[in-house]
């Protein structure tokens, strides 16, 4: 059984890039977020260090060179041995004044190592955090005048860190909690975000895999912006192979009643010809024009529909060999022609062109007409403008553009297709030209083929 790779699907690669890149983000999300709250505590504790040494200021007189303080001091955790909070007093020449009684626990090596007696310039505060001692410290030396003489003396204030590394760990553990909660929200959110966000690729597979059952024609519905380049562009590609499948059914179609005139040509050379090389030269001719007919409609079968190029063709000689082949086919009616063409008639594109729009109009005119046709050319404003009239039945204006579509036929007791006048209408359409049904002076119908320059 074969396992499909996430990495083959789109949300799959987005779903692994986040699960991939959100832990980094959270990571120094969590970082940044520490170290905020870290530098937040040691600040408060800076405060409150600072606030305790400006109460011993207050709380202590000096007398001559030495200090008093008073028995009681504001601060009764001074007064508790190993309370987390430490006071000590310095002169100038590093000599212990006064220690609190918490700090009794505390002999003078230790004091010694954990207070800074050097280098702490008068009315500069000093606060660090020592974690080998697990304690902060906050220093301040100042500058006392008695009696004309200035004494210098340096109060320490120190406390344990074990509240704060407490706080800290409780934070961090919550956070990290809290991190994996937002991270599972988050893997779950653009689960469900690249779910929606991806929803019009997967309707739009739906939707190709209803054309390719034959349920649907095309791609509708209201796609994004970002597709719906791709959705037109599909549908336009989809127009175009349908339209070239149909050009392809229609050229069979259109191949073989092309044929019909040659053949109906040929069979009725073989009854009326009675000398051999006549008839041979008649038949050779009939399959040239077959072949250049098969060669013609495989070409438009593949063409696209812009107008096609080509050279200047005498239209005059293409009519009269159209007259001359439909009077053998059609001999038995006796079908009396007449042809007012002027002089230099000129066509501008592919000759096999001109000829199948001739020869399906004409071989319509023979067909239909009891026994008179008229074909007229003439040029006018630099347009070719051609008619084909003859004395049938005629065709009611209700029923005149039906005719020119591909099938319809107004006689069915009459042998045909009913595409002859379609295929006409399609070349013509293709080099912008235009095909009209009017009523005929003979009393039937008249079909004017104008072609511009």
């Amino acid at each position: 059984m074969n396992v499909k790779s996430p990495l083959r699907s789109l949300q799959g690669r987005l779903l692994i890039a986040s699960a991939l890149i959100l832990p980094i983000v959270l990571l120094i999300a969590g970082l940044a977020l520490s170290k905020a709250y870290n530098y937040s505590l040691e600040n408060a504790v800076k405060d409150r260090l600072q606030l305790q040494v400006y109460l011993l200021l207050g709380a202590v007189e000096l007398r001559e060179d030495h200090i008093l303080f008073p028995e009681r001091l504001q601060e009764p955790r001074y007064e508790q041995i190993n309370s987390g909070l430490y006071a000590a007093i310095h002169d100038q020449k590093g000599n212990l004044l006064w220690r609190s009684l918490s700090s009794i626990l505390l002999d003078d090596p230790q004091l010694s190592e954990v207070i800074n007696l050097g280098g702490i310039t008068t009315g500069e505060p000093l606060f660090e955090h020592i974690p080998d001692a697990n304690i902060f410290r906050f220093q301040l030396r100042i500058l006392w005048e008695a009696k004309g003489k200035e004494h210098s003396f340096l109060f320490t204030v120190m406390e344990s860190n074990e509240l704060v590394s407490r706080d800290i760990n409780a934070y961090e553990q919550q956070l990290i909690v809290w991190l994996g909660i937002i991270f599972l929200v988050a893997l779950l959110a653009q689960t469900l975000i690249l779910s929606w966000g991806l929803t019009p690729l997967r309707r739009l597979a739906r939707d190709l895999k209803a054309i390719e059952s034959g349920t649907a024609e095309k791609l509708s519905g209201t796609y994004p912006d970002e597709v719906e380049p791709v959705t037109e562009n599909l549908n336009e590609l989809i127009e175009s192979e349908r339209k070239q499948r149909e050009r392809y059914r229609n050229t069979l179609g259109d191949l073989a009643h092309s044929l019909k005139t040659p053949l109906a040509v040929m069979r009725g050379a073989e009854l009326e010809e009675h000398e051999l090389y006549s008839y041979q030269s008649l038949v050779s001719e009939q399959v040239e024009r077959m072949n250049q007919i098969v060669q013609y409609q495989l070409s438009r079968a593949v063409k696209s529909q812009s107008k096609p190029l080509g050279k200047s063709v005498a239209v005059t000689p293409i009519i009269e060999r159209m007259l001359n082949a439909l009077s053998k086919v059609y001999r038995n009616k006796g079908v009396i022609t007449e042809v007012n063409l002027a002089p230099e008639l000129l066509f501008y594109g592919d000759e096999r062109d001109l000829m199948e729009v001739l020869g399906n109009v004409m071989e319509n005119a023979f067909k239909y007409g009891h026994s008179q046709v008229k074909v007229n050319g003439t040029h006018k404003n630099g347009e070719l403008n051609l008619s084909i009239c003859d004395d049938g039945p005629g065709v009611t204006p209700d029923m005149r553009k039906v005719i020119l579509q591909r099938g319809a036929r107004l006689d069915t007791s009459i042998q045909g297709q009913g595409i002859g006048l379609s295929v006409a209408t399609d070349i013509i359409s293709s080099y912008q030209g235009e095909i009209e049904v009017t009523d005929s002076p003979l009393g039937g119908t008249c079909f004017i083929i104008n072609f511009p320059s």
